[in-house]
């Protein structure tokens, strides 16, 4: 992937992450991807676009605890979101 690829993704991924419909989705995405994405490699950068495909209720039942991530979810990348030490207000 080139250069000009990964900023055009990554810029879309940001309004993505920040344009969400509620406060609360924005600053869980939007802060996520604000404190990790400069250290973004594909991997990353795809799992991080495949979470914004999924409907808001889910993301933050799973930061709440109140629903488990669905499997393709889990990892590293899911356990920093869990966290939400990354939300700065």
């Amino acid at each position: 992937m080139s250069s000009t690829d990964l900023t055009r993704r990554l810029a879309r991924a940001k309004f993505r992450a920040w344009h969400r419909g509620t406060r609360e989705a924005d600053y869980t995405f939007g802060c996520f991807f604000d404190t990790y994405h400069a250290e973004w490699e594909e991997a990353e950068l795809a799992w991080f676009e495949a979470l914004l495909e999924h409907e808001d209720p889910d993301v933050l039942a799973w930061t709440m605890g109140t629903a488990p991530p669905p499997e393709p979810m889990q990892g590293a990348q899911m356990e920093a979101l869990l966290r939400l030490d990354y939300v700065r207000i």
